[in-house]
């Protein structure tokens, strides 16, 4: 199995090709708790993550999603603003040239069947480093309180893990 997309991207153009079944065959260091479609329908990135570039990636995962043209933190499962602009990835040198968007595009296109074996080891350390936002939260919070540090937990969502299970 191996399908080319293309990319028509303001910020990347080119193709990759999926090598695996959508959402199968993960590394098995990498659990993430929400597939990109169940992550948009919740609200993340203040809606505007893709900047409207999301013919690449199936119709499906955007029939519910929250987007908008601009940034909405209201968009956001939690309300609230809880990312760092772009020019700050790109400062501290989280972003890859294969996905300039950063870690969710990243996520979008492997949950999609692309693999970049080294590029998929880096992220997946960065996904790994997140949990220190859980432990926070268990430590600080009692079990389901949707209240208590919001920011944290919109990150988290941010990052794939549910945390309105914590």
């Amino acid at each position: 199995m191996k399908k080319r997309i293309l990319i028509n991207d303001r910020l990347q153009k080119g193709s990759y090709f999926l090598t695996q079944p959508i959402g199968r065959n993960f590394d098995p260091q990498f659990r993430p708790e929400l597939t990109p479609k169940e992550m948009l329908s919740l609200g993340v990135f203040d809606g505007n993550y893709f900047d409207g570039y999301i013919d690449e990636y199936p119709d499906s995962w955007f029939r519910k999603a929250k987007l908008s043209n601009k940034k909405d933190p209201l968009l956001n499962f939690f309300k609230i603003h809880a990312s760092q602009p772009h020019s700050v990835w790109i400062q501290k040198g989280w972003i890859n040239p294969s996905d300039l968007r950063g870690w969710f595009q990243w996520y979008c296109r492997y949950y999609y069947g692309r693999r970049i074996p080294t590029e998929d080891l880096r992220q997946i350390k960065r996904w790994n480093a997140m949990k220190r936002h859980i432990s926070a939260i268990k430590k600080n919070c009692k079990k389901n309180d949707l209240t208590c540090r919001i920011k944290q937990r919109q990150a988290l969502l941010h990052w794939a893990y549910d945390s309105r299970k914590i």
